[in-house]
């Protein structure tokens, strides 16, 4: 209960600190900037690591059963561990859990394809950042450039890999092997939800078809002959008058 309080009031902040750390971290790996702007930087980004380890260790000390929950969340220690999945942090409030929630199937679909395509942006802009850190000043580097690591980036997390661009550092290989594991994981979600489409739109096609060829029961038909039956019978009694009888605020008028 206390761990789920401090949850409630921490999620937010600590969201505002990914984004910020996101910003610092993007300054500090594209633009380069001189002293004293990036012992700022530096600064600021150490100051995000202390939020999050802060945020960890009130978790784990809180969990009626520490060591079930050290288990259990491992991507809190990794945001802790490692500065590239910090920014995975402003996915914490859109959880597929959340998203997926108290909505009708189209609804669920439109919300999972607007949760992936945000989780795979920010994935490969962090990743594209982290190798750029990593690879730039390392000896026969190819990847130099932020535009070279973006494209990199978005051909390993679609599986194509040209392999004109390529991390020959330790560190940029582990974060290429991340990416291709949650590349694989966004196409595996992209397929998910277009077959549950195709298939409920395929099922809605089928049973709208065999309600149309179903034939008339004895019952409905029998129905359908006494509404007939007495239409032709009101007609009968009243010739030139509609089945409901005469407008009202109408007489009849007679023979002058």
């Amino acid at each position: 209960m206390r761990q789920e309080t401090w949850q409630k009031y921490s999620e937010w902040p600590l969201v505002g600190a990914a984004f910020i750390f996101l910003a610092a971290y993007s300054v500090l790996v594209i633009v380069e900037p001189p002293d004293p702007y990036a012992a700022a930087l530096i600064f600021v980004v150490g100051a995000t690591w202390l939020a999050f380890g802060v945020d960890y260790i009130v978790k784990l000390l809180l969990a009626p059963r520490p060591g079930r929950w050290f288990i259990r969340h491992p991507l809190d220690l990794l945001m802790v561990v490692l500065p590239v999945a910090r920014p995975l942090r402003l996915l914490r409030p859109f959880t597929l859990r959340r998203v997926m929630e108290r909505a009708p199937g189209t609804a669920i679909r439109t919300r999972l394809m607007a949760y992936v395509i945000f989780s795979a942006i920010l994935l490969v802009y962090t990743v594209a950042l982290s190798v750029l850190h990593f690879e730039r000043a390392a000896p026969n580097a190819n990847i130099t450039t932020m535009g070279d690591s973006l494209w990199w980036a978005i051909v390993t997390i679609t599986t194509i890999g040209y392999g004109d661009y390529y991390p020959v550092t330790t560190p940029g290989r582990w974060a290429a092997a991340a990416l291709m594991i949650g590349g694989f994981a966004v196409l595996s979600m992209v397929t998910a939800a277009v077959s549950s489409w195709l298939v409920e739109s395929v099922t809605a096609a089928t049973r709208v078809k065999e309600k149309i060829d179903e034939p008339i029961g004895s019952e409905e038909l029998a129905h359908l002959t006494a509404q007939i039956n007495r239409l032709h019978d009101q007609l009968a009694l009243n010739p030139g008058e509609s089945a409901s009888g005469p407008a009202e605020g109408q007489t009849r008028k007679g023979p002058r």
